[in-house]
């Protein structure tokens, strides 16, 4: 079965980029369109380290207090 999807040039351009040599543009498409289930989002979560939330808020905030500091002078 054959199905036509329209698609800018500038679109074709970058599909045409990353598409391999002896890949046809069904097999690209295929390739890109990576299906995740919540299960697989939650295994790629654990990459980071346990408390990785309170650091990054911690400097945020100390970082948003410098760039205070330093905006009054």
């Amino acid at each position: 079965m054959s199905t036509s999807i329209r698609i800018t040039e500038k679109t074709k351009q970058k599909l045409e980029a990353v598409k391999r040599d002896d890949e046809t543009f069904d097999e690209l498409l295929d390739r890109l369109a990576v299906t995740r289930t919540p299960d697989d989002v939650a295994a790629m979560a654990g990459f980071a380290d346990e408390g990785i939330e309170d650091q990054m808020d911690e400097t945020h905030s100390d970082l948003s207090e410098s760039l205070d500091a330093n905006s009054r002078r």
